[in-house]
């Protein structure tokens, strides 16, 4: 085949100038002129990205996106024992497959990829094409060793114990490298961002002196909270800090726990805090004015959503609100176990979608009175997090380890396209305990839930 060649001209000095040659074909008997078909039917003819393979040959132009390089062929065979996602992204994780540049854009890429649309016969002749390219390049092999960072969790899907394993894969890698992605602010779910120019940590705070506001903190001093999930602290502190509530904050990572108690004793608000290593199944005997589920009902599953729901309205008074900030999907969605996210990131996860979670808060005795959704402002969230762990990769490789790091980069950065695109949302459920002849001791208008922190 013939080589074609666009020629860039790029200035070098005042008087003299350079060519710099870019090959929109591979050169004949090289890997990428093996797998051009293959690449084409993947990526079309003209990709916004530049794939490298491992003997240096590569397809497309220097694409204003970023570099795919192949760097062995293990690449092409973990996506043969494994087609789709989960075959790409052990790919990434285990190193046999590189992304170089701005990975949010890749990933948007290979998401509007001709294939994506493809119909189930055009997808199986489609993997006949994927082996007999291996094929080709000798790609053909057994499965190569799986990254270790993939969970395999066991026994019964949410129940304690398994939920603990779940829950330990997710957060226990190791304080450190948390306050690296999320910044000084420790809060690990969607930010909120009011105006242009908000710094992720001011946005943060105004995510939590909104859920105070919709849970009436700053009505009266003093009220009793429980913070479901509490993470690293984040909420429970600021809600004592600003509102001098009485909080409760409950969580069943050991890692988590042992961090938000210091970080609590660093602000100044141990005599308000309480962090404690605890189920909220084993919640009871207790009574709150308030309670926030801030990103932990994804944990929870759609079996135990009448039971979580059950649970947390038998802790909260006459007039006491429940706010659950969770990820949402239209007609919920199960994980499914051979998808990246699944198996490393987040074993066992479901979201539901909104309308399943108010109608469930309403079986359990609450009335729904306000749904928000925040969809936009998580995907700029993530962003800040993909940023953050870029800027910091040298540090966080010396923490997590290569392949750790791998998956968060790819998880926060395919997050963060599901949000944009709206695959995925982010809803702010506000539910209230009515009194027997109905009254709620809401405000009349949404005008009491601004927020003033900036």
């Amino acid at each position: 085949m013939a080589v074609t060649t666009d020629t860039i001209q790029r200035s070098a000095a005042p008087t003299a100038s350079r060519e710099l040659t870019v090959h929109t074909e591979p050169e004949p008997g090289t890997v990428a002129h093996d797998l051009r078909p293959l690449l084409i039917d993947l990526l079309g003819a003209e990709p916004a990205v530049r794939v490298v393979l491992w003997d240096g040959s590569a397809f497309g132009r220097a694409g204003p996106v970023g570099t795919v390089t192949v760097r062995s062929p293990d690449a092409l065979r973990h996506m043969l024992w494994a087609p789709g996602e989960l075959g790409l992204a052990r790919a990434y994780v285990s190193g046999a497959l590189d992304v170089d540049g701005d990975m949010i854009r890749v990933l948007e890429v290979l998401r509007d990829a001709p294939t994506r649309s493809a119909g189930p016969v055009d997808r199986i002749r489609g993997a006949g094409r994927v082996v007999q390219a291996a094929r080709t390049v000798g790609a053909l092999g057994r499965r190569p060793d799986l990254p270790p960072e993939e969970a395999r969790p066991r026994g019964w899907r949410h129940s304690k114990a398994r939920d603990a394993q779940a829950i330990s894969h997710h957060y226990d890698v190791g304080n450190e490298f948390y306050e690296l992605v999320l910044g000084p602010a420790m809060t690990y779910s969607c930010a909120r961002f009011p105006v242009e120019g908000t710094t992720l940590e001011q946005a943060q705070a105004d995510k939590h002196e909104l859920i105070c506001r919709k849970l009436g903190l700053h009505v009266r001093p003093g009220q009793r909270l429980l913070d479901v999930g509490c993470g690293w602290g984040s909420m429970a502190i600021h809600a004592a800090r600003h509102h001098r509530a009485e909080v409760v904050g409950i969580t069943i990572s050991k890692e988590q726990a042992l961090r938000a108690r210091q970080r609590v004793e660093e602000a100044g608000v141990a005599d308000r805090v309480e962090i404690r290593l605890q189920d909220y199944r084993d919640l009871c005997g207790e009574r709150f004015e308030a309670v926030s589920s801030i990103g932990m009902f994804e944990h929870v599953g759609k079996a135990r959503t009448a039971e979580y729901f059950g649970i947390l309205r038998g802790l909260l008074s006459d007039h006491g609100r429940l706010l659950n900030h969770a990820i949402s999907s239209v007609r919920g969605s199960r994980l499914p176990r051979r998808s990246f996210t699944y198996r490393y990131v987040f074993p066992d996860g479901e979201l539901l979608d909104v309308a399943d979670v108010c109608a469930a808060m309403e079986s359990a005795g609450f009335e729904v009175r306000d749904v928000e959704s925040l969809r936009e402002h998580y995907a700029r969230t993530l962003r800040h997090w993909v940023a953050n762990l870029e800027d910091g990769w040298d540090r966080a490789v010396a923490l997590v380890g290569d392949a750790r790091a791998r998956v968060w980069r790819l998880y926060m950065a395919g997050s963060a396209v599901g949000f944009e695109d709206g695959g995925i949302g982010l809803h702010q459920v506000l539910g209230v305990v009515p009194t027997p002849d109905g009254t709620s001791g809401m405000p009349p208008t949404r005008d009491a839930w601004r927020t003033t922190i900036q």
